[in-house]
């Protein structure tokens, strides 16, 4: 199979490094930074994910997985690079290729007071950006399938993994209460791989255990030997008034995210739950 990866980063790399890993031909699409690509062993293109033309430029394939990131920026940023990436991504690739999958993330579902959510639940957006997401998710499903793409979203859960350890915060405190929903690079990696070659349209990519902030707190502090942290609720949080009000209403959204359908389907995890993820950082402390 030939796979084409649109915003061959974090994620990107990891999964170029594993299908070419598996026998598969690999092209890695980014603006800069080829060599980052290449190492991967798969070959690597600059062009611009937002622009059509530039796609259209690059050779047939038989996948498509759109994996840009906006880089943190706001709304319109996102705007522009996931619904504007996967509007050009659709017209350049129409009757190129036969499979799209796009990443988006579990924060589309929003708020839901702490209780479960998987690929049945409706989601229920917010802030601006994760409306964004939202939408983005429609243009893959909706207009890739009008296209003629056999098209699938995998919804990320807070990746985390080598470089994106966030141990010091967590040890350091103060740490306010929540659950993280987690999943380890290598897994969304592996995810990806496995939507690929499956016709499905949706999957919830999260590990095996969601987990309280203050106990996963708790745990890397006993871990690393450290004292536990300084603990506050989210409402002493806000009491400090710094926050703008989309963190304000990211710091109120409350879910546990599960994989049950990824399990039931035969995924192995490759880092089941934060204990195993994390070792690396742990040990390097």
């Amino acid at each position: 199979m030939h796979v084409t990866i649109l915003g061959c980063g974090y994620v990107g790399c990891a999964l170029a490094e594993r299908l070419v890993g598996a026998g598969h031909d690999v092209l890695g699409v980014r603006r800069s930074a080829l060599d980052t690509v290449r190492e991967t062993g798969a070959e690597a293109r600059a062009a611009d994910v937002t622009d059509a033309d530039e796609l259209a430029s690059l050779p047939d394939t038989d996948a498509v997985v759109f994996a840009a990131s906006s880089g943190g920026r706001g709304a319109d940023a996102a705007r522009e690079v996931y619904v504007g990436g996967l509007e050009a991504t659709v017209e350049a690739y129409a009757g190129r290729a036969e499979k799209l999958v796009y990443t988006s993330s579990t924060g589309v579902y929003g708020d839901h007071g702490g209780d479960w959510v998987d690929e049945d639940t409706d989601i229920e957006p917010t802030t601006e950006k994760t409306a964004v997401l939202a939408e983005a998710e429609r243009t893959a499903l909706e207009d890739g399938a009008d296209a003629g793409f056999d098209a699938t979203v995998v919804r990320f859960a807070g990746l985390y993994g080598p470089e994106r350890y966030r141990l010091a915060r967590y040890v350091e405190g103060p740490v306010t209460e929540g659950y993280l929903n987690m999943l380890h690079r290598e897994d969304a990696a592996g995810i990806t791989a496995f939507a690929l070659e499956r016709d499905e349209d949706l999957w919830l990519a999260v590990d095996d255990e969601p987990v309280s902030k203050w106990a996963f707190a708790d745990w890397l502090a006993a871990e690393c030997d450290e004292p536990r942290p300084e603990k506050r609720t989210v409402e002493e949080r806000l009491e400090a008034g710094d926050l703008s009000e989309a963190a304000e209403r990211r710091l109120r959204t409350s879910k546990r995210c599960s994989n049950a359908k990824l399990r039931d389907a035969g995924y192995e995890f490759a880092y089941p739950t934060f204990r195993e993820g994390y070792r690396a950082a742990v040990d390097a402390w």
